[in-house]
């Protein structure tokens, strides 16, 4: 439940379009909702300014969609990460407004389409063509969260003059999120080009020694640039989340 939800419950009481107990049935489950499989958090709208994102990994297609009916009745916007194909068609079977993005493997349901709130543009980079995926799914989380969103994907180190050719984009942005596998080095070089925050993002692209992505995590978490953050490995969310957060001012 968000602000402009709550709020039109309050004025519907206060011109008596909505009867007091309607009203205390609509915010009943204001806080939580347990349905045996989970707490769902109703409150988050509130708390922190967007709804509970669900985690699709792990949950059966029948516990995503139980979640969904139940967020659905009190969001206008709701995402799920990590999702399969073949459990997205259940989702969608019963939520025909939801898109499913199999590149990112995020289904997003919408009521209507995001308010941009963002201050500026996030500006999100991937090294290489691999890492579009964990860069698709920060791409639509910020989108999701109301900010405008630009990319320039497969421009890393090994053609730095790729990079170079779009450094007007890399200076009008107000955050960028940079995306790499193998050895990790592009958001060092990004954030020495820039006087904005840059979140780093390693992914599990890569040969042998990169081990699923930690040798990337280990050399970001190195950067000598100093206004360099990383999240996990292969979390574009959570870059996409954090970018939003620091857009929004």
């Amino acid at each position: 439940m968000d602000h402009n939800l709550l709020t039109a419950i309050l004025k519907s009481v206060a011109n008596g379009q909505l009867a007091v107990a309607d009203a205390v049935e609509k915010l009943s489950h204001m806080s939580f909702e347990d349905i045996e499989f989970a707490h769902v958090d109703h409150h988050r709208s509130l708390r922190k300014g967007f709804p509970e994102v669900i985690f699709g990994q792990g949950k059966t297609a029948d516990q995503v969609i139980g979640i969904m009916e139940k967020m659905t009745d009190q969001e206008t916007i709701l995402l799920v990460t990590r999702v399969e194909p073949d459990k997205a068609d259940a989702v969608i079977t019963c939520f025909p407004d939801a898109v499913y993005h199999p590149d990112a493997r995020m289904i997003v349901w919408m009521l209507r389409k995001p308010q941009v709130i963002g201050r500026g543009i996030i500006l999100i980079i991937s090294a290489g063509t691999s890492d579009i995926p964990v860069a698709k799914e920060a791409y639509l989380t910020a989108k999701a969260m109301g900010n405008q969103v630009e990319t320039i994907f497969d421009v890393g180190v090994s053609g730095i003059h790729r990079l170079l050719g779009h450094r007007e984009a890399l200076e009008k942005a107000s955050v960028l999120i940079v995306v790499a596998g193998m050895e990790g080095a592009l958001p060092s070089v990004v954030a020495g080009l820039v006087s904005r925050p840059v979140i780093a993002v390693p992914t599990s692209v890569g040969y042998g020694v990169s081990f699923g992505g930690l040798a990337a995590l280990f050399a970001m978490l190195n950067s000598c640039s100093s206004n360099v953050a990383v999240v996990n490995i292969d979390n574009g969310f959570g870059a996409g989340y954090m970018a939003a957060m620091i857009n929004r001012g």
